[in-house]
């Protein structure tokens, strides 16, 4: 069995968080998504519409994603890659070279981001 494990807030989820989860699921037999905490969220100054627990329980609903467990931190990568026994660690490309440190543990793969959507431009349009 080949896992993999991406990470993010998953936020005011949209297609492009979807084609993400879809594309890491296919690249093994079972998909993990880390998500940040609220608490991460508040140390990185980023705040989430919806809550921990109520994204965790959107993704949990998708039928792409096997298990989600918390970020807490940024640090906690190796540890949750060497407790799962990942096999490739899937990020979007806005984090290319951010995570090629990851590469002594598992495959680090960087997919490209779905065009034309966003967290970002979901939160401006509605501000406009």
């Amino acid at each position: 069995m080949k896992k993999v494990i991406t990470y993010g807030t998953f936020d005011l989820l949209h297609w492009g968080h979807i084609r993400l989860l879809e594309r890491a699921k296919q690249l093994g037999s079972h998909l993990t998504v880390a998500i940040s905490t609220d608490e991460f969220n508040c140390l990185k100054n980023k705040k989430s519409y919806h809550s921990y627990e109520n994204r965790k329980y959107i993704l949990e609903a998708l039928k792409y994603v096997d298990e989600v467990i918390p970020e807490n931190n940024w640090e906690q990568k190796i540890k949750d890659i060497k407790a799962k026994n990942i096999d490739i660690f899937v990020m979007g490309d806005d984090w290319k070279g951010k995570f090629d440190f990851l590469s002594n543990e598992c495959q680090v793969i960087y997919l490209d981001r779905t065009e034309g959507i966003s967290t970002s431009k979901i939160k401006e349009d509605l501000m406009s």
